[in-house]
């Protein structure tokens, strides 16, 4: 059973930093492709930045509003994911999810963990 945590939200004030980490249990993460995403209240869910491994490189992709301000990375033998968030803003306010995808035999199966609060506040 792939299990996924988040962890490291919390209250920030705005142009500050928190780092989110996402633990996965029962998988391999460098075998996975990994994102985060975020959901605000009354707003879609959202992707913020992805991570996977092609041909043996560690391929990243942002969206917009991520670029310049948040880096997403993994460690292999810790087996976790994470995204160190700067010059946060209020509209970041949001909870952030942790999404694993795994494709075997052409089957896809997705996971998620239960998200990590995020409140951009003075």
């Amino acid at each position: 059973q792939v299990r996924l945590v988040e962890s490291g939200g919390g209250l920030v004030q705005p142009g500050g930093s928190l780092r989110l980490s996402c633990a996965v249990s029962g998988g391999n993460v460098s075998t996975y492709g990994m994102s985060w995403f975020r959901q605000a209240p009354g707003k879609e869910r959202e992707l913020v930045a992805g991570i996977a491994s092609v041909r043996g490189h560690s391929l990243t992709n942002y969206e917009g509003f991520a670029k310049n301000r948040f880096i997403i990375s993994r460690d292999n033998v810790k087996n976790e994911m994470y995204l160190q968030m700067n010059s946060l803003r209020v509209e970041d306010t949001a909870v952030y999810l942790c999404k694993a995808v795994s494709v075997v035999d052409y089957r896809t199966t997705e996971y998620w963990g239960q998200g990590t609060q995020v409140t951009v506040s003075s």
